[in-house]
């Protein structure tokens, strides 16, 4: 189902290759909006191509290791976790985190969502006991910079809990 957001975007990305190149960094910003768009509303095999051309873009014209290439990593990742290539996700989600405590030190409200999305990640796997230390680190992270009430900590929090009570069950 297309809706006023999809041309508009769609016209946008196309008015950038267009005057810049197909390959050009600022095409990477068009590429994504439309892809999160796409993801957002369930089209993920219209999502996918856009996002992994988003990043390749901005791998190509920043390198490897700016912030910027974390959350075009994170967002593939998210996608392939939702589309069940849960390895691939993994290798994506460990690269993005590594960016972002390279870029923002380890205890930064960036790294704990990392840490926490991968920790989901490990539990979607059964993978608790490899969770957990993880979402143990986000919760202290986002506990510290943002505090206990804070919507993000919660959140963490309750994916922490939920990690624990998986492993009490044995």
């Amino acid at each position: 189902m297309a809706s006023s957001w999809d041309g508009a975007l769609v016209e946008g990305l196309e008015i950038r290759e267009k005057l810049l190149s197909p390959e050009h960094k600022d095409v990477s910003y068009s590429l994504n909006e439309l892809g999160q768009l796409y993801y957002a509303t369930n089209r993920l095999a219209k999502a996918e191509p856009l996002m992994a051309r988003a990043l390749k873009i901005e791998e190509v014209a920043f390198g490897p290791g700016p912030p910027k290439v974390a959350i075009r990593l994170n967002n593939l990742a998210q996608l392939y976790q939702e589309t069940n290539r849960l390895g691939e996700a993994e290798l994506l989600m460990a690269r993005a985190l590594k960016i972002d405590e390279a870029a923002f030190g380890p205890v930064h409200s960036k790294v704990a969502t990392r840490l926490n999305n991968l920790a989901q990640l490990y539990q979607e796997t059964n993978r608790h006991a490899e969770a957990e230390p993880l979402a143990e680190r986000a919760y202290q992270i986002m506990k510290d910079s943002l505090g206990v009430e804070h919507p993000n900590t919660i959140a963490v929090l309750d994916n922490l809990n939920a990690i624990r009570k998986e492993l009490e069950k044995g």
